[in-house]
């Protein structure tokens, strides 16, 4: 069984720091991806990464703060969210596809990121 499972999420201040955490069993991805949706809101891309290497991605409202990354031996890609803001107030999913050019077509269950004072 193919599974994808988020964990890591958590209330914190603003300026503050998360990593997010996603192990995968069943089977490892061309690519991983980060997004999220907050309340009332549509789910947005945040960050993607090629499971071989290279290709990273950020989406415009968390580049130079959050940083993707993989670890190979583990299975496991993750999510370092620094500098924290109430706008990055959502739950974050992990996504899997096996190219480029598929759909993110394995999700994970979601893992809650509340940022606030």
């Amino acid at each position: 069984q193919v599974q994808l499972v988020e964990s890591g999420g958590g209330l914190v201040q603003p300026g503050g720091s998360l990593r997010l955490s996603c192990a995968a069993s069943g089977r490892t991805f061309g690519y991983y991806g980060w997004f999220r949706q907050a309340s009332g809101k549509e789910r947005e891309f945040v960050a993607s990464i090629r499971w071989s290497g290279g290709l990273i991605s950020y989406a415009d409202s968390v580049k130079g703060r959050f940083t993707i990354s993989r670890d190979n031996a583990k299975n496991t890609v993750y999510l370092q969210m620094n500098g924290l803001k109430p706008e990055d107030t959502a739950v974050y999913y992990c996504a899997g596809k096996s190219s480029v050019a598929n759909n993110w077509d394995y999700w994970g269950q979601g893992t809650q990121v509340t940022v606030s004072s």
